[in-house]
C-alpha cells in the first residue's frame, strides 16, 4: 500500500488536472475501492501540508493549500517573465498544429512537455478541452492570439505551410494509428 500512496501522491502531482479512482486504478494493480481508500489516507496526510488533496465529483487533484496562496502568488509574479525556449517551442507547436494531444506534441518535440503544459495553462497561453475520439486537446488561447495582435491563428506567418507540413503530418498519422491500435 505504501508504494501505492506513492505512486498516487507522484500521479496526482504530476497531472496538474483532476483524476477519478477509475483512471488511477487502471495505473496499478489495484481496485477502485483500494485506490479510493489510500488516496483517503493521502488526503489526511496532507491536511496540515502546503498541499492538499481535493475530492470533487469523484475526481481527485493536488492542489496548494489555502493558507499559501500569498506565498503561491508571489512566486507566479517572479515567473512571470520571458518564456523558456522549451515552452515557445511547445507554444509554437500548439499554435500551428493545434488542436493537438500532449502525445502528438512529445513526439514532434520528443520530450516530455507536462510541466510546461501545465505552465503554458497557469498563463492562459493555451486551452484545454476534451474531445471525444482523441481526449485532452491543447490550443492558442485567445488571449495569445490577442495578445500577439492577430485576428486568427491562421494570420501566423507561413502558417497554411507549416500547419500542414507533410512530415509532421505523416509523424501524427502515424501516433493516431498506435493510440488506435493500443485500443
Amino acid at each position: 500500500m505504501a508504494d501505492l500512496a506513492q505512486n498516487l501522491e507522484a500521479m496526482l502531482f504530476a497531472a496538474g488536472k483532476p483524476l477519478t479512482a477509475r483512471v488511477l486504478s487502471k495505473s496499478f494493480d489495484a481496485s477502485e475501492g483500494e485506490v479510493i481508500e489510500v488516496l483517503q489516507d493521502i488526503q489526511a496526510k496532507f491536511k496540515t501540508s502546503g498541499l492538499r488533496l481535493v475530492e470533487h465529483e469523484g475526481t481527485w487533484q493536488m492542489v496548494t493549500a489555502p493558507e499559501t496562496s500569498e506565498a503561491v502568488k508571489t512566486l507566479a509574479k517572479e515567473d512571470s517573465g520571458e518564456l523558456t525556449r522549451p515552452a515557445l517551442e511547445t507554444l509554437t507547436v500548439i499554435a500551428y498544429r493545434g488542436p493537438i494531444t500532449k502525445a502528438e506534441i512529445e513526439a514532434i518535440r520528443g520530450v516530455n512537455c507536462s510541466l510546461i503544459l501545465r505552465n503554458l495553462l497557469i498563463r492562459g497561453l493555451i486551452d484545454e478541452a476534451e474531445q471525444a475520439a482523441r481526449g485532452t486537446v491543447y490550443a492558442l488561447s485567445m488571449d495569445a492570439v490577442r495578445y500577439l495582435g492577430l485576428e486568427s491563428v491562421k494570420d501566423l506567418p507561413d502558417y497554411a505551410e507549416l500547419s500542414g507540413h507533410a512530415r509532421i503530418s505523416q509523424l501524427l498519422q502515424a501516433i493516431t494509428k498506435d493510440q488506435s491500435d493500443e485500443v
